[in-house]
């Protein structure tokens, strides 16, 4: 199957589902590759890794594939010139950047062929970037993972703003997407894709500790919540660690202390060592949706297929013409 829109134009690929870069989920090459090889485009997640182990993993990825692929750097991170400079030499197919300015990378990275999205969280940034010369745009919804925007307006309304606000520039939304419901509705406000991270924290290939994966499966659409306000908003599955640091927001602690409490959990000791219970179990509210851990081909595969029955079951226009006319695709 093909559903072609301005992002799969723009990226060469078959599909318009993005598998986002999360973090240790996809430090990897293995969810990377799959998604790629099933027709989307998968992202691999720079920040938690060495740029040893980066390198490694873009070597594997290219010789387990001739699609395309991104990697996803955060421009915060330490160290993040040098991989700038090491990503450009290995003229990676797609750039993913995020918290940070365009301006610095776009020029170098369009000489040597790589497509550049940038992440975005209003319609001020989606302008700057647009203007800085960007090639498409990813909006970050408050639903999402790891880090929503501080505001958490939702991706449905932050969706439509941000299309109406650059109408010429490729989009990607991402936030609240599990299936084909969602990309047909981020399809519907604008975008050319919609990007799904918590779906593929719940892959087979997905760098997680079973603890992680068995935790989200078992989750509600309520069971996430925002915390960090003031130093790093993250959203996260409801354990010790959250309860702890929304009781300290609510009891108005110091910034101090508050901050001492959020960086004495890791996201690491959750995701790669399994300690869920103090650790920062980074989700959005879409895990509440999903029920299985699958092969993330087939998580492709199925996105794609609800994709077409939805569209097949939605309502059409009633012809004036004909009043009688059926209000619905059999």
């Amino acid at each position: 199957m093909r559903i072609e829109t301005s992002v799969t134009k723009l990226l060469g690929i078959d599909l318009p589902i993005i598998q986002a870069g999360m973090s240790w989920a996809s430090s990897n090459s293995a969810l990377p590759l799959a998604v790629s090889n099933a027709g989307g485009l998968g992202v691999l997640a720079a920040g938690p890794m060495f740029p040893h182990h980066l390198e490694e993993a873009i070597d594997e990825i290219k010789a387990g594939t001739d699609r395309p692929f991104a990697v996803n750097l955060p421009l915060y991170r330490e160290g993040a010139e040098a991989i700038i400079d090491m990503l450009i030499e290995k003229r990676i197919p797609v750039l993913i950047a995020s918290q940070g300015g365009p301006k610095k990378y776009v020029d170098r990275f369009n000489a040597v062929g790589t497509i550049c999205l940038h992440v975005v969280s209003g319609e001020v940034h989606a302008r700057k970037a647009a203007d800085a010369g960007v090639d498409g745009l990813i909006a970050v919804g408050g639903e999402a993972g790891g880090h929503p925007p501080p505001e958490l307006v939702s991706t449905l309304v932050l969706g439509r703003a941000i299309a109406k606000a650059v109408p010429d520039m490729p989009l990607i939304l991402s936030g609240g997407f599990a299936d084909g419901h969602g990309l047909a509705a981020a399809l519907s406000l604008g975008a050319g894709a919609a990007q799904f991270g918590s779906r593929f924290m719940m892959s087979r290939e997905a760098r997680l500790h079973p603890a992680y994966q068995d935790l989200l499966v078992k989750a509600g659409v309520a069971d996430t919540m925002v915390v960090g306000r003031g130093f790093g908003v993250i959203r996260v599955v409801r354990n010790r660690f959250a309860e702890e640091m929304a009781k300290a927001e609510a009891d108005g602690l110091s910034d101090d202390e508050r901050k001492a409490l959020f960086i004495a959990s890791s996201l690491k000791a959750a995701a790669f060592d399994g300690d869920v219970t103090a650790g920062k179990v980074e989700a959005g509210q879409s895990t509440g949706l999903v029920s299985e851990v699958l092969p993330a081909a087939e998580i492709v595969h199925r996105i794609a297929a609800e994709y077409a029955q939805v569209l097949s079951a939605l309502p059409t226009p009633i012809s004036e013409s004909n009043p009688r006319e059926i209000s619905h695709v059999e």
